[in-house]
């Protein structure tokens, strides 16, 4: 069946690869989300500018990406140029201290994290955070994409989860982390 599918793309010959109108629409129909994306990961807007703007130039070079996988590929290499912007790597520091909150409330009135405690975390800790918990990306993707262990992204999501759940509020076990991170 898939086989009789492949064919018939092929003899009407359609393009199976996205064009750059794929490119154009994802991006209108994707925009703040993509830039959100951007401003998450760098939790600065200039390097969330040059990083969407990297992205947009990416996308319009029409990379050979299939029509299916544009939309993913798209926040794909919006992901990657943040990276490249920031370079976050794990911090040396030992797994067993807590780092400190910044002194401020990690979740409002209404107990939902905020975006200014978010912005708030170590470059390692909040990539990890955003890839993992807001964009579920699995543990193995992390760990490619941040040439990091799979060690180093569980115990950047714990420290983050520690963080944003203000440390003496709520205890989160490691195992009910490990068992959402994956």
């Amino acid at each position: 069946m898939a086989e009789q599918a492949y064919t018939q793309v092929f003899r009407n010959g359609e393009n199976r690869y996205a064009t750059r109108e794929d490119f154009r629409k994802i991006l209108e129909e994707d925009l703040n989300r993509l830039y959100q994306l951007s401003f998450l990961l760098t939790a600065d807007h200039q390097k969330a500018e040059r990083c969407f703007v990297a992205s947009i130039e990416e996308c319009a070079n029409e990379n050979r990406v299939f029509r299916e996988w544009a939309r993913p590929w798209t926040k794909r290499v919006v992901v990657e140029n943040a990276i490249r912007e920031l370079k976050p790597r794990p911090s040396r520091s030992n797994s067993s201290s807590l780092p400190s909150v910044r002194n401020q409330q990690s979740s409002g009135a209404s107990g939902h994290l905020t975006a200014e405690a978010l912005l708030g975390l170590a470059d390692f800790e909040r990539f990890v955070f955003v890839l993992c918990v807001l964009e579920r990306y699995r543990e193995h993707d992390c760990t490619l994409l941040l040439g990091c262990s799979a060690s180093q992204v569980r115990e950047a999501w714990t420290r983050a989860i520690e963080i944003l759940a203000g440390i003496d509020q709520v205890v989160v076990s490691t195992k009910s982390v490990r068992r959402y991170a994956i």
